[in-house]
């Protein structure tokens, strides 16, 4: 069999919450990860960008690698894992997209106009694709790359609903989607504690393939990939889940978390997290 290789590319965007409380400004971005795995001669790729300028680079780095792209896998239905779809099948026309069928249904209403119009464009108006395509549902909880196994592992609710990840035994790897965190703050405004409990469960479930390496979806630039990660999210919900009862407002709870995890980028997804869990009254 064809022994496999993978490489990750991280574009750095503003984040889609906005609003926050000063002094978190040089924070205030967040990186997308995409994942190429790669055979002698084929290669798969796993989630795209949001915004177009980045798409289009993303398409061009997949051009570079000389590898004839058969497959784009999407783990789960988020707007910065799938808007580049249009600009990758128009550029490799014999490539298909796929993704299991709840993430690919979520798709289809998602890319639908009025949705467009009313989530998307007041957060970013400028830097949309004009064009959109959702998934092929995939049948079955496998394909293959040049003989290579490539696993899909469900994972129920993360940091949104029907949530995946992709396994490749062969490589030690698993490519989680949002459900491993790279040093950046949780987008946990979906989740209530059912959802939380069950984003847990994904982290044990990932920890039980044992992979040598973990691909985060939001990550630093140039990020380890390293397994110490999904413990680290879990620890990450934990901790909101503890100071989420201490906290009177959702101001509480932001700097609660804050002060725990300074450094961690992209605070306006913690801000948008306090905000769900506790509403203003």
């Amino acid at each position: 069999m064809t022994k496999l290789d993978w490489k990750i590319l991280t574009k750095k965007r503003g984040s889609s919450t906005q609003g926050i409380p000063p002094g978190k400004e040089d924070l205030a971005w967040v990186n997308n990860t995409v994942t190429l795995i790669t055979g002698d001669n084929d290669a798969v790729l796993i989630d795209t960008f949001l915004p177009v300028q980045q798409s289009k680079e993303l398409v061009e780095w997949v051009a570079e690698s000389g590898k004839n792209l058969t497959t784009i896998y999407v783990t789960h239905a988020h707007g910065d894992h799938y808007f580049g779809l249009a600009l990758l099948l128009e550029r490799f026309p014999a490539a298909r997209a796929i993704a299991v069928r709840p993430v690919a249904e979520a798709i289809k209403q998602q890319i639908k106009p009025a949705f467009i119009k009313s989530f998307w464009e007041p957060r970013f108006s400028d830097q949309l694709p004009e064009s959109f395509a959702a998934p092929q549902t995939v049948e079955g909880r496998k394909f293959e790359l040049e003989g290579e196994e490539l696993l899909i592992v469900p994972l129920g609710h993360t940091d949104t609903s029907e949530t995946t990840a992709l396994h490749i035994p062969s490589l030690g790897l698993v490519v989680s989607g949002d459900a491993v965190y790279n040093e950046t703050h949780l987008y946990l405004a979906e989740c209530d504690a059912a959802a939380r409990s069950e984003w847990l469960h994904a982290l044990d479930v990932i920890e039980a393939l044992e992979p040598k390496a973990v691909v985060a979806g939001h990550a630093v630039t140039g990020p380890d990939s390293s397994p110490r990660h999904i413990d680290a999210t879990r620890r990450y919900i934990q901790d909101f889940n503890a100071a989420l009862p201490r906290a009177s407002t959702h101001l509480d709870l932001y700097n609660e978390m804050l002060a725990r995890y300074p450094d961690r980028v992209n605070p306006g997804s913690l801000w948008a997290a306090a905000r769900a869990a506790k509403p203003a009254l």
